[in-house]
This record gives structure tokens, C-alpha cells and sequence, in this order.
């Protein structure tokens, strides 16, 4: 192909203005040039939108005007992912789909077809998949210098106050309006750790995925989970474990850690960093990261090359957020488990031993009930309080 490609970026309040500015930075080297901005709300005033850009209010629209771009970057919510996605393909452009890649397992599969069907790509934004500390992580797998491996386990301890949730209808939600949303910890604020645990045991397509075990409660007045667990088996017959919360204390680096019969490594994916303990050595580095639209620009111009996180890679992680969507709803963690801090919109909880719950969760592995964490066990089905 030839010529600068175009890039039209489609939702640019919040997490989009990463994406518009990462197309301003290809723009820079002449690699991209930012061919318009899609969304509902007008983006006058945006300071990161340049002036003169043209502004559509929908894909549509925009799509049915002149000057149709080469690839369409989605920063949407969730239950939207496969219709402008479908969209975009079936229109002829190239597409960045933000994670998580679509609301169910059967959307995934119409996804993958109508990418077979359009022979364009899909790239899906898992940022961990174009780091080369991942790829070296699996390549330690894959070689043997850990050892059998006995469990890969993803543990995240974040925070997220009460603004989080208020910022959109669908946030924490697990439906909408009747459409599945599925917005909790495992598939979307945590889904990096859960779907970089499945990717370094080996399992990206659904049928790498024996079966899920889940415990899915929250702290915040929400409908989905800010405080989940999960066991993994993969046909491989790797387990991988999950401890995740939005309600810790306080923030840490996420991480995935590997441990095998001759060695432990972990990955701290936030920032590309890898500590292997094993053959009686000890090392820690940091890697470089390869961006996922700039990968999808470089498979544009040969076709021979495979995208880091191709839509159809994302199998296993879907098969995951089928068990959760599927599941019965999360449980409240009881008000005694629980301690609230800051004021206002800056209220956050924070359930009591998270932290340490989490890991042993994610490397043992087990559910927090099946731990007996007294949080899980005190939790009850009763429905999440309103919203303030």
C-alpha cells in the first residue's frame, strides 16, 4: 500500500485522547496522519484535537462522507465493539479495537468471521501483546529454563474511586438497556493481567481453555465485580489463577507471576519488567514495547506479517468473560469488611486483607471462598446498593 495511511479515531473522551494522541505521534514521522475524530459529543474545546480536524458525530456519518480512512481505531464502550467494528471492516478499513475485544463469546466468533470474510485486520488493544518482556517470558516457558510450570497467576490490586463508576451509564454495569455490558475487574480495568496469564500458559483460542472457575463480588455500589477470583485450566493442563480488586489500599504494579519446578519469573506489564530467580541465577530487566498500531500499520504494508494481538488470539480471554458474563450476579462484600476512605467522588473502599487474599488466589491457585476469605464468606447475593 501506499500513501500515508489515514486514521480516524472513534470515541475520544477519555481513554480515546490516548489513541488521538498516539495517531499525532505517527503523524510526527510522517507514518499516519489523524484523518478525523468520531464521536457523539462535539470535541470543540479538546485541547488534544487539533483545530480544523474533522469532526463526525457518528462512524456512519463519516464513513458515508469523502476522504474514508484506512484504519478506524475504537475506544467505545464494550457493548459496542462488534457493530462498528463489523462497520469499519465491512467499509474496507483496518481496525484497533480497544480490549476488551467484544461483550460475548458468540460476538467474538462473528467478529472472526467477518474479518475472514473481509480480509482486513483486526488488531485488539491488549498493549502487553507488543511487549517484548512477554515474549521473552513465554520464550522461558516454552524452553524449559522454569521447569514444569505448576501455576501462572495474575494478581492486581488497584483503586477506584466512586468518579469511576459515575463517569458513564454503562460503568459497573453488567447489562444495559437489556445488552450485555460485562464491565467488571476481570474483563476490563484488570483484563490485561488476566488475558497476559492466559497468553504466557499458552491458551489464546477458546478451545485452549478447559474450564473457569469464578468469585465475583463487589465493594462499590455497582452491578458487576471490583473484587474477583478466578481458577483457570487450560488444555495444556496449566493452571492459571487470578486475584484481582479495584478496593485495595492502594495502588501496586500489577504482575503475572510464573512458577515452575526449577525456577520463578514474574512481569510487572505495566512497565515492560522481568525478575527470573532460576538455575541458580537471579536477573531483572526492563523491555521495550512494540505499539499495537504501529504493528497494525507495519502488517498494512506486508501482508506476510501476523499482528501481535490479532482478533483471533483473543479466544481464550473471551472464553473467560463468557464464564463471568454467564455467571450468577457478584456478591456485596458485607460493610464489615469493608473501610471507605476519601470524601465525595474520591470515595474508595477497601476490603479488608485484599492484598494478601489476592496473591494467594492467584497462586495457589484458588477462589477467595474456596480460601475461605472471610469477605467472600460473609458476602451475600443481596442486590448492589444505589448509586450516590
Amino acid at each position: 500500500m501506499t500513501g500515508t495511511p489515514a486514521v480516524a479515531v472513534v470515541g475520544v473522551h477519555g481513554h480515546g485522547s490516548t489513541h488521538v494522541r498516539n495517531v499525532l505521534r505517527l503523524a510526527e514521522r510522517g507514518a499516519a496522519r489523524l484523518a478525523a475524530v468520531v464521536d457523539p459529543r462535539p470535541v470543540a474545546g479538546l485541547t488534544y484535537v487539533p483545530p480544523g480536524t474533522r469532526w463526525s458525530a457518528s462512524l456512519d456519518e463519516l464513513l458515508g462522507g469523502p476522504d474514508r480512512p484506512d484504519v478506524v481505531v475504537l475506544a467505545t464502550p464494550i457493548h459496542t465493539h462488534l457493530p462498528l467494528a463489523r462497520t469499519a471492516l465491512r467499509a474496507g478499513c483496518d481496525v484497533l479495537l480497544e480490549k476488551p475485544t467484544v461483550a460475548s463469546l458468540a460476538e467474538h466468533a462473528e467478529l472472526v468471521e467477518v474479518v475472514a470474510e473481509t480480509g482486513r485486520r483486526c488488531q485488539v488493544g491488549f498493549q502487553t501483546f507488543g511487549s517484548t518482556a512477554v515474549d521473552e517470558l513465554v520464550r522461558l516457558v516454552a524452553s524449559g529454563a522454569l521447569g514444569d510450570v505448576r501455576v501462572v497467576g495474575a494478581i492486581g490490586t488497584w483503586v477506584r474511586t466512586a468518579a469511576y463508576y459515575a463517569r458513564a451509564p454503562w460503568a459497573g454495569r453488567r447489562t444495559l438497556d437489556g445488552v450485555d455490558v460485562v464491565d467488571g475487574v476481570v474483563t476490563n480495568p484488570l483484563a490485561h493481567a488476566v488475558a497476559t496469564a492466559l497468553l504466557v500458559a499458552g491458551a489464546r483460542t477458546a478451545a485452549d481453555v478447559q474450564d473457569v472457575r469464578l468469585d465475583q463480588l463487589h465493594a462499590h455500589a455497582i452491578e458487576a465485580d471490583d473484587t474477583s477470583s478466578l481458577v483457570v485450566r487450560t488444555a495444556g493442563g496449566v493452571a492459571v489463577g487470578a486475584g484481582l480488586t479495584l478496593a485495595a489500599p492502594a495502588r501496586t504494579p500489577a504482575r503475572v507471576v510464573v512458577r515452575g519446578t526449577a525456577g520463578e519469573a514474574t512481569l510487572r506489564y505495566e512497565h515492560d519488567d522481568l525478575e527470573v530467580h532460576a538455575g541458580g541465577t537471579s536477573w531483572r530487566r526492563t523491555f521495550a514495547r512494540v505499539d499495537l498500531l504501529d504493528d497494525l500499520l507495519a502488517a498494512r504494508a506486508d501482508a506476510s506479517r501476523a499482528l501481535r494481538c490479532d482478533v483471533a488470539s483473543t479466544g481464550a480471554f473471551m472464553r473467560v468473560l463468557d464464564a463471568v458474563r454467564l455467571a450468577p450476579d457478584p456478591r456485596q462484600v458485607p460493610a464489615s469488611h469493608v473501610r471507605w476512605r476519601g470524601v465525595g467522588q474520591d470515595r474508595h473502599p477497601v476490603v479488608s486483607g485484599i492484598a494478601a487474599w489476592c496473591g494467594r488466589a492467584a497462586l495457589e491457585p484458588a477462589t477467595f471462598t474456596e480460601l475461605g476469605a472471610p469477605f467472600a464468606l460473609a458476602a451475600t447475593s443481596a442486590a448492589p446498593l444505589t448509586r450516590p
